[in-house]
């Protein structure tokens, strides 16, 4: 089978599109991604990458085709430009990129921005082949619960182009079973959608009690340490997470430690040093995924959060799935489809979201609770994921999927 896979981001950013890349041409596909130059999350495009590009046009085998896409950088002008140049490129060179081409799929990987799809829906119609849309963030409705747009009229514009991608999609994944109503509202048509969460990615896969911690978590050895792994950005609530820090501010046992980055990372690091919470947090930097299960296996518990938005409460965090596979209790402090996940799995605390005080008294209450529980906390968890997020299970339904779609 060929298959055609189009995303703003793809390796060496890490991001689950890179899995399916690698076990589509395991299992003997014909793969072609287009893509951007590497630049999340920093904004920078990557050093490596920059030195020289050539290193990076190919993939576990798959053909890398690159669009010379504009870099994040910082502040919200620089962001959309990063996102309307993918839209451009990927619809003027992206077709000229792949004259001669011919595929039997398209796969679009779309968390934000919605616009990341245009350039597939293009290709579907030259190519002939159809679209498969996987849906990781709702639009229109996160723009408006990250205050990214206000005004109605700018929210109705956007369900305009989401109604018109969406149109023209022939099978539409979504992320979490709460996301079907929004997809239908604007798709129009229920019998398209399917049921495809976020899995936990392969460096889980493997016994994890013979992983040596990370050393960076040395200075931490007896405390407690609830460890916030990933995206330092506004949907993660981090004014709640530094209240919940605050209120253990008198628990010298405790340590939060935030290992990741993001757009609010500046503003975290100097909200720590107004807040005087440098003794209780700590921000321990950007790490390769790689060295993922190191810190996972230093942490006594994962922390989750979303803000209070109905659109979150709709989402499953894609960091839920490595944390129960880490076999560690997860705290979390959201609502809706992503807390049932934790509650039903019996894998750890679940304060709702943007309760700051609440989701202090849970790590307090976990640092109380026996070893012995908190070890059966990351047991449940973890068999909960074999059951519910199996990567290959997944990757097996997708390329069903892949197989057997046809253009509507």
């Amino acid at each position: 089978m060929r298959v055609l896979v189009v995303s703003q981001y793809f390796w060496p950013e890490v991001f689950r599109v890179n899995e399916i890349v690698s076990e589509l041409r395991a299992r003997g596909h014909e793969v072609t991604v287009l893509t951007g130059r590497p630049n999340y999350p920093g904004g920078q495009v990557f050093e490596d990458y920059a030195a020289d590009p050539a290193a990076f046009a190919g993939y576990h085998g798959a053909d890398v085709v690159r669009l010379p896409l504009r870099p994040r950088g910082q502040g919200s002008v620089r962001l959309l430009l990063n996102y309307w140049s993918f839209v451009f490129w990927g619809c003027l060179l992206g077709p000229w990129k792949l004259r001669g081409r011919r595929f039997d799929a398209i796969f679009c990987f779309e968390t934000s921005p919605i616009t990341s799809a245009l350039p597939a829906v293009l290709l579907r119609w030259i190519k002939g082949a159809p679209l498969l849309l996987w849906v990781l963030d709702l639009w229109p409705d996160t723009l408006a619960a990250v205050g990214m747009v206000r005004s109605k009229l700018g929210l109705n514009a956007v369900g305009a182009l989401v109604r018109f991608i969406y149109k023209r999609c022939d099978l539409i994944l979504a992320q979490s079973r709460s996301f079907f109503p929004a997809i239908e509202r604007w798709s129009r048509a229920p019998a398209k959608t399917r049921y495809f969460p976020q899995w936990a990615e392969a460096i889980f896969d493997g016994d994890m009690s013979g992983v040596a911690v990370a050393p960076e978590l040395a200075p931490h050895a007896e405390a407690f340490k609830v460890m916030f792994a990933g995206n330092i950005g506004d949907a993660q609530d981090f004014p709640a997470l530094l209240a919940a820090a605050e209120a253990t501010r008198a628990r010298p046992d405790i340590h939060w430690l935030i290992v990741g980055d993001g757009r609010q990372a500046e503003w975290l690091r100097t909200e720590i040093q107004r807040r005087s919470l440098q003794t209780t947090v700590f921000m321990l930097g950007r790490h390769p995924i790689e060295r993922m299960p190191e810190f996972f296996m230093g942490a006594d518990a994962l922390l989750v959060s979303l803000k209070a938005e109905p659109i979150f409460a709709m989402t499953i965090p894609g960091k839920v799935a490595a944390y129960l596979a880490a076999s560690r209790p997860l705290l979390a402090m959201l609502d809706g489809e992503g807390a049932q996940v934790i509650t039903e799995a019996g894998a750890g605390l679940v304060a709702p979201a943007g309760d700051g005080p609440r989701l202090a008294a849970l790590a307090q209450r976990l640092l109380a609770t026996a070893p012995q529980e908190r070890a059966a906390m990351g047991q449940r968890a973890r068999e909960y994921c074999r059951q519910h997020f199996d990567r290959v299970t997944l990757i097996d339904q997708l390329e069903e999927w892949l197989g057997t779609t046809r253009i509507n």
